[in-house]
C-alpha cells in the first residue's frame, strides 16, 4: 500500500499527533530515521487545512483541561522542535504551491487560529475582560508553535501585529500580554508602534481592574494580577529607566525620548483615576482602585524595571499625589486639619502612601515632601494624610520630623518666610493629632519652639512681630483649643514688648467669645492637639491636672512652674478647679504620699487659703469613707504580713485571757485594717446603710485575702478558747473583736459579701470547724447590731428595706433542697447553741440568739427528725446547759445528735413559749414549706403527706392564735392555706432563689391539704355549704380590697396587680369543688338555690379580669355552671331550681350569660352529660335548652345560604344578641358573608324587641373593638368595624343606640356595664368617635339628625378630653400598631372636635333644652371653651325680651 493511499484511511481514524506518537513508541534503527521522516513529510503533504493542522499539533489530552497557565509539551517522544519543523515544512510547501511568501501564509494561518480561540463564549451580555481557562490553554499552545516558527524564520511578528490590529480594532489585553510573554512581540514595541492601543490602554486597564473574575476561577485572578503588573512594569521601565551613558544611534535616542513621556502619561492617567476613586470612597470602584494599588510593589514591577526606574517612578507618583487638584487653601487646612488624621483618612489613600514609601528611607521621604511643598501648589489633605501615615507606620519618623520642623522654622525666621512658617505649624499639629504615642503634643512643641528666651523668635523685635503677626492672621481660622493654648501659654515676650502680645490675646479672646468658648475651662496640662477625641469635662481635666502636677512634684521635688503660674495668672481656675480637685477629702495614708507632700509644699508657699486647707483637714478626719473604691496602701509596708502577725499574737492572747493586752492588740489590728480598708472606727452619728452587691466579685484581691484571714483567725480563736472554757465563762474578746470590725463600713461590706458567698454557695463544703466559727461570728455580729450598720442586699429574697446584719445573712440560708436543709440545720444548731450558752439568763440568750435561725430550726427539726414530732421529753436543765456546747464542739457529734439534744433543751423550748419573736407561725411554716423542691426533698411523697397532716392538724390547728396557730378554727386554717397558695403564685415571677429548679415546689401538696380541709369544713360546719361559700367569697373580697380595687384613680400597676390576684384566685377556684360556690337556702321546708353571692362575685371581681372583655374563660364558666347543676341535686326539684337560678343570672349577672353563650357549643354536651348523670336521664332544664334554641336561631339568621330562619325564641334580648354575636363570630360573619339580609329581618321598626337586640349587638361589637385595641388580634377588629357600620346604618334613626355610650342614662341597657371591664367602659367615648369618624358622610349626616345625638356627642367629647387629661389613652399605641390608617391620639381628639363643631352648626337650636344646654356649657367651659362658645352661639334660643329670660 502506498503512503498516499494509507493517508486517506488513517486520517479518518487517528489524528496526526496520535499517529506520530504511536509510531515513535518503537525503538528505530539509525538507517530507518531518514526513511521515517520522509514518509511523515509525504503524509503531511496530504493535509490541506493548515488551521486544522495547527489544531492537530496542539491537541491536548482530554484529561488535561485544568486551565493552568503553562505551555503543554508535545506528545511523548516528539519535541517542540520536531513539531515546528513539520509545520514549517508544510507551510513552505503550501507557500510554494500558492506562490506567496512563507511569512505571509504563517501569519494568515496563525490569525485564523487566534480568532477561533478568542471568539467570545456564552452570553454576550456577560462581558469577560480575560479569556476562559480552556481558551487560555489553547492560546498558549498556539503561541508556542508560533514561537517555533519565529525561531525558524517562518513568521514575521510585525506583520502578525499589523494583520491582527487590522481585523480587530481593540486588541485584547490578555492576548497582548501573552504575545509579550512568549517573546513574539514585546509590549514596548506594540506601544511604540500602535497609536490605537496607546489610546485604549488606560480604558482597558480600568476595565480589567473593575472586572471581578468568577469565584471559582482562581487561576484567572492570578492572570489578572500578572497582566496588570506586566503592563505596569513595562510602562515603568519605558518611562523611568535612565538612559545609558554610551552613545546610541540618533534614531533610537529619538524613539526613546518619545516613548518615555508616553509611558509616564499612561501611568499618570491611571494614578489620577485612582485618586478620583479615593475622593469618592465607598463607590463600586473602590475594589478596582485597591487592585491597582497592589501594582505599586517592587516585587511585581521589578521584573520589567530596574531599581532606579522603580524609585524614580515612586518619586514621581508621590509628587503627583501630593500635588493632585490643589483646591484647598492654607486657611482650609488650618480649619479642617482635625478631620485629616490617619484614623479618619481613606484606607485606599493610606494604602497608596504605604506602597509609595516602602522603597525610601524616612529622611528621603521628608526631604522630598519639603521639596514638593517649596516648589508646587499642593493638596493639603493629601500632604497631611501622608505625614500621618508616615508617622504611624515608621516609629523613627518622629525625630526626623522634628529636625525638619527645626529647619523650617530656622528658614522662616531668617527670611521671614510665611510659607515655611505655616508649613511648620501644619506639620507639627498634624503630628500631634496622632497622639503622644506617635509624636509630641502641640503644646510641648510650641513651648519648646517659642516658650523661652532661646526660641526662634527671640533674636529680635522683628522676629517677635513676625510671629505675633502670623498667629494673628491664623485667628479667624484656628480651632478654639489652639487659641486657648496660645492665650494661656503665650510665646516668650520681653516685658518691653508685652503690648504686642496683649493685642494678640485680645484678638484671640474676641474670637473665642464669638465661638462661645471659655478660656477658664482649659486645664493646665491639657492636650490641645485634639488627638484625644471628645473634649474633656472641666472637672475631669482638673483631676488630670492634679495627677500631672503630683507626678512632676514626685519626680523633681519642686512645684511645677505651670502650677505656680496658674496660681498667679489663672487664679479663678486655680482656686475653683485645681485646688478643689487637689483637696478632695480622702483617707490619708500612714506614710505621706506625693499628694500630701504637694499639698504641704503649696501650703508653705501660701498658695492654699487657710480656710480651705482647714476644711480639707476636717473632711479627711470626719469623712474618711467618702471614696470607698480607693485603697491607700503602701505596699512596701506589707499590710497583709503585718496583719497576719498581729492576728496570730491576738490568738495567743485570747487563750491566755489577758484583757489589757487583748485590747491593745485589737487597737493595733484596727489601725492596720484602716490602712487596708480606708476608714476609722468612729462612732456612728446615725446608723449607716451598707449596700452589698452580691453579684459582683469581691475586689481587690487584697480585700479578699484580709477577709479570709479575719474569718479564719476568729474561728481558730473560738476553738482554742472553747477548749479551755465554755462561751459564758470566756471574757469579751469576741464581742470586742467584732465591734472593732463594725466601725469600718467598707470592711463590713466585704465581710458580708464573703459570708453570704460561703453560706449560700459553699455551705456543703464547709467543715465542722468552719461552721462553728462562722456561726459564732454571725452571732456576735447580731449581738452588736446596734453599733453596726444596716445592710441592703441586691437580692429579692431579702426585704427591699435595710435590715440588720444577722437578718441579711440569715437570708443566705435556704431550705429548698436536701443539701440546703442539712447545711442550714448544721449552721443554725451551732449558732443557737452558742447563743444560748453565751447568755446565762433568758434576756441574755435573746440578745445572742437570732430569731430567724431559731425559726429555721423550728421548721427543720420536725421535718428531718420524725421523733421530734412527738411530745418533747425535756431533760434536766442544768445538765443540758453543761452538755449543749460541749456536744456541739465534740468531734464525734453529728448534726442529728446535736439537733436532738438542742430540741429537748428546756431553755430552747422556753424561748418560743415566752417570746413571740421566736414563735414560728403557721404562715411562716407555709412560706418555708412552699419553697421546698419536691424533686430534691428529704421526704418521700407519703412521708411529706404524713408530715404536713401532723403540722396542720396536730401542731397549728389546736394552737392559740396569739402563738401563731389557728385556735381550733378550721376557717382560720383554710384561710392561712389560701393566703399561702395565692402568695406563692403571686411570687412565682419574682424568682426568689436563682437555684430553684423547674421541677416545682410543694404547692400541689398544699393544694391537696386545702381541698381536704375545705371538705372537712363543709362536713363539720353547722350551716354546711352556705358557710363554706360565704367564707370563700369573703376571702377573695378581702384579697381584692384595698388600693388595687380603687376605681378611676387607680394606677396601671394597681390594675395589673388586681388582675394577677384574680387570675391566681381562679386557679384556686378550679381546684376546689364547684358546688361550694353556690349556696343552698331553706324556705318553707324546701331547699332552694341561692346564687346571689356567686353573681356578686362575678359582677364585682371576675368582670375585671376578663381577657378579652365580656367573656370569662371556658374552664371558669364550666366550673360555675357545674356548680349550679350539682348544687341543684340537693333541692327537691332540681330542674325548676336550675330554671329559676338561670332566670336570675340572665337578669343580674349578664357576664355569666354572655360567657355561657360564647362557649355553649362546647359546653352543651358537657352540661347535658352531667345533667343526665345527676338526674337519671331527666331532660335538660328549660332555660338551658333555651340556650340551644337561641344558638340555632342565631345560626339560621346569620347563615343566609341555609334554610329559612326559625322563629325567634322567647328569650331575654341580651341572650338573643349574644347568640347572634357568637354566630357572627364563628359562622357567617367570620367567613365574610353579608349581614344585610339578617339585619333586614330585625329592622327596629318591626318591634321594640328587635331594636333592643340590635342595640345589644351593637354594644358587643363596640366591646370587641375595644378589646382588640387593648389585646391586639388578627383581623377581628376589621370585622367588628364592618359589623358596626352595618348595625349603625340600621339603628341610626333610633336614639336607643346612643344609650350604650351614656353611663348615666342607659335605662334598659344598663346591664352592659356589667358585661365589660371598667377599662372598656372608660374608653367608650374613645370608641364613639374612633368608630363614628370612619363612617361615610351620608351615615354621619343621618347620625347628626338622630334625636339626642348632639347631647351624647358633647358628653362623649367631654369624657374623651378627661381621658386625655388623666393620661388614660394608652390604647392609642395598640391602635396605631394594628391600624396604620388611623391618626395619632391627638389627631383623633382634633378630628372629634372638628366633627362636633360641625354637628353643632348643623343642629337646629331647639334640639337641646335650656337645662341641657346650660349643663353642657358648664362642663365644656373649663375643658374646651371653644366648644362651649359654639354651643352658646348656635343653640341658645334668642330671647324675646329680657323679662322672659327666666323661661
Amino acid at each position: 500500500m502506498s503512503v498516499s493511499a494509507s493517508c486517506e484511511s488513517v486520517c479518518r481514524e487517528r489524528s496526526v499527533s496520535s499517529l506520530l506518537a504511536g509510531r515513535v513508541v518503537k525503538r528505530l534503527k539509525q538507517d530507518e530515521g531518514q526513511r521515517l521522516q520522509e514518509a511523515a513529510i509525504q503524509l503531511l503533504e496530504q493535509q490541506q487545512n493548515l488551521s486544522a493542522l495547527l489544531r492537530e499539533v496542539g491537541n491536548l489530552d482530554e484529561c488535561n483541561q485544568s486551565g493552568e497557565l503553562r505551555t503543554p509539551a508535545a506528545p511523548e517522544g516528539i519535541s517542540s522542535a520536531v513539531a515546528g519543523s513539520l509545520l514549517a515544512c508544510e507551510l513552505r510547501r503550501q507557500a510554494a504551491r500558492l506562490g506567496v511568501p512563507v511569512a505571509t501564509l504563517s501569519v494568515k494561518t496563525t490569525l485564523e487560529r487566534l480568532t477561533e480561540i478568542t471568539r467570545p463564549e456564552g452570553d454576550e451580555d456577560e462581558r469577560r475582560e480575560l479569556l476562559t481557562s480552556p481558551q487560555r490553554v489553547q492560546l498558549c499552545v498556539l503561541l508556542e508553535s508560533s514561537r517555533e516558527l519565529l525561531s525558524q524564520g517562518d513568521l514575521c511578528p510585525k506583520l502578525l501585529w499589523q494583520e491582527y490590529t487590522r481585523d480587530q480594532r481593540s486588541p485584547e489585553l490578555e492576548v497582548v500580554y501573552h504575545l509579550h510573554r512568549f517573546s513574539i512581540l514585546s509590549l514596548q514595541y506594540i506601544l511604540e508602534s500602535d497609536g490605537g492601543l496607546r489610546v485604549l490602554l488606560v480604558s482597558q486597564l480600568k476595565l480589567l481592574c473593575s472586572w471581578t473574575p468568577p469565584p471559582e476561577e482562581e487561576e484567572t485572578r492570578r492572570v489578572q494580577l500578572k497582566v496588570l503588573s506586566t503592563v505596569a512594569g513595562v510602562l515603568v521601565g519605558g518611562g523611568f529607566e535612565p538612559s545609558p551613558e554610551a552613545a546610541a544611534p540618533d534614531r533610537v535616542t529619538r524613539r526613546g525620548r518619545s516613548f518615555s513621556p508616553l509611558c509616564c502619561s499612561l501611568l499618570d492617567e491611571m494614578l489620577f483615576w485612582l485618586l478620583d476613586t479615593v475622593d469618592q470612597s465607598g463607590t463600586s470602584q473602590s475594589a478596582a482602585a485597591e487592585l491597582w494599588i497592589q501594582i505599586f510593589d517592587a516585587s511585581l514591577c521589578g521584573v520589567s524595571a530596574s531599581a532606579d526606574a522603580l524609585q524614580s517612578f515612586f518619586t514621581h507618583s508621590l509628587t503627583q499625589v501630593l500635588t493632585y487638584k490643589p483646591r484647598l487653601t492654607v486657611s482650609d487646612a488650618v480649619a479642617l486639619q482635625n478631620e485629616w488624621t490617619f484614623a479618619k483618612a481613606s484606607c485606599l489613600l493610606t494604602s497608596l502612601f504605604r506602597k509609595l514609601a516602602v522603597v525610601f528611607s524616612v529622611e528621603l521621604l521628608l526631604r522630598r515632601l519639603q521639596q514638593v511643598l517649596e516648589t508646587h501648589e499642593v493638596n493639603w489633605k493629601h500632604v497631611l494624610c501622608f505625614l500621618s501615615t508616615l508617622l504611624v507606620y515608621n516609629p523613627c519618623a518622629a525625630p526626623s520630623l522634628r529636625e525638619l520642623l527645626s529647619r523650617l522654622l530656622t528658614s522662616a525666621f531668617e527670611g521671614y518666610d510665611l510659607e515655611h512658617m505655616i508649613t511648620a505649624f501644619l506639620l507639627a499639629r498634624q503630628g500631634a493629632l496622632e497622639g503622644a504615642a506617635v509624636f509630641s503634643s502641640y503644646s510641648d512643641w510650641f513651648k519648646m519652639s517659642f516658650g523661652g528666651s532661646s526660641g526662634f523668635h527671640a533674636a529680635s523685635k522683628k522676629s517677635l512681630v513676625f510671629l505675633l503677626k502670623f498667629l494673628s492672621d491664623l485667628v479667624p481660622f484656628e480651632p478654639p483649643q489652639y487659641l486657648k493654648f496660645h492665650i494661656l501659654h503665650p510665646p516668650f515676650v520681653p516685658v518691653k514688648h508685652r503690648g504686642l502680645l496683649m493685642e494678640y490675646v485680645s484678638l484671640a479672646k474676641t474670637r473665642l467669645t464669638d465661638l462661645r468658648e471659655s478660656v477658664e475651662d482649659m486645664g493646665l496640662y491639657e492636650d490641645v492637639s485634639g488627638a484625644g477625641g471628645a473634649p474633656t469635662q472641666p472637672q475631669c481635666q482638673a483631676a488630670q491636672d492634679v495627677e500631672k502636677a503630683e507626678s512632676l512634684f514626685e519626680s523633681t521635688g519642686r512645684i511645677s512652674a505651670t502650677v505656680m503660674e496658674a496660681s498667679i495668672f489663672r487664679r479663678p481656675y486655680f482656686l475653683k478647679r485645681f485646688l478643689p480637685a487637689l483637696l478632695t477629702p480622702r483617707v490619708l495614708p500612714v506614710k505621706p504620699d506625693a499628694r500630701m507632700n504637694l499639698i504641704e509644699a503649696l501650703r508653705k508657699a501660701d498658695k492654699i487659703p487657710a480656710p480651705q486647707f482647714s476644711s480639707y483637714v476636717e473632711s479627711c478626719q470626719k469623712h474618711r469613707r467618702q471614696d470607698l473604691g480607693v485603697v491607700c496602701v503602701d505596699t512596701a509596708d506589707g499590710p497583709l504580713d503585718v496583719l497576719t502577725v498581729q492576728l496570730q499574737e491576738f490568738r495567743t492572747l485570747v487563750v491566755d485571757g489577758n484583757d489589757g493586752e487583748t485590747m491593745s492588740q485589737l487597737s493595733r489590728i484596727s489601725h492596720t485594717l484602716s490602712v487596708v480598708f480606708p476608714g476609722r472606727p468612729d462612732e456612728f452619728i446615725q446608723q449607716t446603710v451598707v449596700r452589698v452587691h452580691l453579684g459582683a466579685p469581691l475586689s481587690p484581691e487584697l480585700h479578699v485575702k484580709v477577709v479570709n484571714l479575719i474569718l479564719r483567725n476568729f474561728s481558730q480563736c473560738l476553738l482554742d478558747a472553747s477548749r479551755a472554757k465554755p462561751p459564758n465563762k470566756q471574757n469579751q474578746w469576741a464581742s470586742r473583736f467584732v465591734s472593732m470590725l463594725l466601725g469600718n463600713t467598707q470592711l463590713i461590706s466585704s465581710l458580708i459579701h464573703r459570708l453570704w458567698d460561703l453560706l449560700h454557695n459553699q455551705g456543703s463544703s464547709l467543715t465542722s470547724a468552719h461552721v462553728l466559727g462562722l456561726a459564732a461570728f454571725v452571732v456576735h455580729l447580731h449581738a452588736s447590731s446596734s453599733q453596726g450598720p444596716l445592710v441592703q442586699l441586691d437580692r429579692p429574697i431579702v426585704p427591699p428595706r435595710p435590715v440588720p446584719v444577722g437578718e441579711a445573712l440569715s437570708a443566705a440560708l435556704t431550705c429548698s433542697t436536701r443539701t440546703n436543709m442539712i447545711f442550714c440545720i448544721r449552721f443554725c444548731v451551732a449558732a443557737v447553741c452558742y447563743g444560748m450558752c453565751r447568755g446565762d439568763s433568758l434576756p441574755q440568750q435573746q440578745e445572742y440568739v437570732l430569731s430567724s435561725f431559731y425559726k429555721k430550726l423550728l421548721f427543720l427539726v420536725p421535718r428531718l427528725l420524725p421523733e421530734a414530732r412527738r411530745t418533747r421529753q425535756v431533760g434536766d436543765e442544768r445538765q443540758e446547759e453543761q452538755n449543749l456546747w460541749g456536744g456541739v464542739t465534740h468531734s464525734s457529734c453529728t448534726w442529728r445528735t446535736a439537733a436532738r439534744r438542742l430540741w429537748t433543751d428546756a431553755a430552747f423550748q422556753q424561748l418560743q413559749e415566752t417570746t413571740p419573736q421566736y414563735q414560728l407561725s403557721f404562715s411562716d411554716w407555709l412560706l418555708h414549706e412552699l419553697r421546698v423542691q419536691r424533686s430534691d426533698d428529704t421526704l418521700t411523697d407519703p412521708e411529706r403527706h404524713e408530715y404536713q397532716q401532723w403540722v396542720c392538724l396536730e401542731l397549728y390547728w389546736p394552737r392559740p392564735e396569739e402563738q401563731g396557730g389557728c385556735g381550733g378554727d378550721m376557717r382560720i386554717l383554710c384561710s392561712r392555706l389560701l393566703d399561702a397558695v395565692m402568695d406563692q403564685q403571686l411570687r412565682s415571677l419574682e424568682q426568689l432563689d436563682e437555684r430553684v429548679s423547674a421541677t416545682g415546689t410543694c404547692l400541689p401538696d398544699i393544694m391537696s391539704r386545702l381541698q381536704e380541709f375545705v371538705y372537712e369544713m363543709e362536713a363539720t360546719s353547722v350551716c354546711g355549704r352556705a358557710d363554706v361559700c360565704e367564707f370563700l367569697f369573703e376571702f377573695v373580697s378581702r384579697r381584692c380590697s384595698g388600693p388595687t380595687a380603687s376605681s378611676d384613680t387607680q394606677s396601671v400597676g394597681s390594675e395589673l396587680g388586681l388582675q394577677h390576684t384574680l387570675n391566681t384566685w381562679n386557679r384556686v377556684v378550679l381546684a376546689l369543688p364547684a358546688p361550694l360556690f353556690v349556696q343552698l337556702k331553706a324556705e318553707g321546708g324546701r331547699t332552694t338555690l341561692d346564687c346571689t353571692r356567686l353573681m356578686e362575685h362575678i359582677n364585682q371581681h371576675q368582670r375585671k379580669a376578663c381577657s378579652p372583655a365580656g367573656s370569662m374563660s371556658f374552664h371558669l364558666t364550666t366550673h360555675f355552671l357545674r356548680g349550679v347543676l350539682c348544687a341543684s341535686v340537693s333541692c327537691g326539684r332540681p330542674r325548676e331550681e336550675v330554671d329559676k337560678a338561670w332566670t336570675q343570672i340572665s337578669v343580674h349577672c349578664p357576664l355569666l350569660l354572655t360567657s355561657t353563650v360564647h362557649w355553649w357549643e362546647h359546653l352543651s354536651p358537657v352540661m347535658s352529660s352531667l345533667w343526665t348523670r345527676l338526674c337519671d336521664g331527666d331532660r335538660l332544664s328549660q332555660q338551658l335548652q333555651l340556650l340551644t334554641d337561641c344558638r340555632h336561631w342565631a345560626n339560621s339568621v346569620v347563615n343566609t345560604n341555609g334554610p329559612s330562619p326559625v322563629a325567634m325564641p322567647p328569650a331575654p334580648v341580651l341572650l338573643l344578641a349574644s347568640s347572634l354575636h357568637r354566630a357572627w363570630q364563628g359562622g357567617g360573619g367570620g367567613r365574610g358573608q353579608s349581614l344585610g339580609a339578617a339585619l333586614n329581618m330585625l329592622r327596629p321598626e318591626r318591634g321594640t324587641q328587635n331594636r333592643q337586640v340590635l342595640v345589644f349587638l351593637l354594644f358587643l361589637c363596640v366591646n370587641d373593638h375595644l378589646s382588640t385595641l387593648l389585646h391586639p388580634q388578627d383581623d377581628s377588629d376589621q370585622r367588628s368595624m364592618t359589623l358596626f357600620s352595618d348595625l349603625l346604618s340600621v339603628l341610626v334613626d333610633s336614639a336607643d343606640w346612643l344609650l350604650i355610650f351614656k353611663s348615666s342614662e342607659q335605662g334598659v341597657y344598663q346591664s352592659v356595664t356589667l358585661v365589660t371591664t371598667d377599662e372598656c367602659t372608660r374608653l367608650m367615648p374613645w370608641a364613639f368617635y374612633s368608630l363614628l369618624l370612619q363612617q361615610g358622610a351620608e351615615l354621619l349626616h343621618r347620625a347628626v339628625l338622630c334625636p339626642g345625638f348632639l347631647h351624647a356627642a358633647v358628653l362623649c367629647y367631654v369624657r374623651l378630653l378627661q381621658l386625655f387629661l388623666d393620661g388614660r389613652t394608652s390604647v392609642s399605641t395598640a391602635e396605631q400598631q394594628q391600624h396604620q390608617r388611623q391618626s395619632e391620639p391627638s389627631q383623633i381628639l382634633s378630628r372629634a372636635k372638628s366633627f362636633l363643631l360641625r354637628a353643632i352648626s348643623q343642629t337646629p337650636p331647639a334640639t337641646l333644652s335650656s337645662g341641657q344646654l346650660r349643663r353642657l356649657e358648664s362642663q365644656c367651659a373649663d375643658l374646651d371653651p371653644e366648644v362651649a362658645a359654639a354651643l352658646s352661639m348656635h343653640l341658645a334660643a334668642p330671647s324675646l325680651s329680657p323679662e322672659m329670660d327666666f323661661l
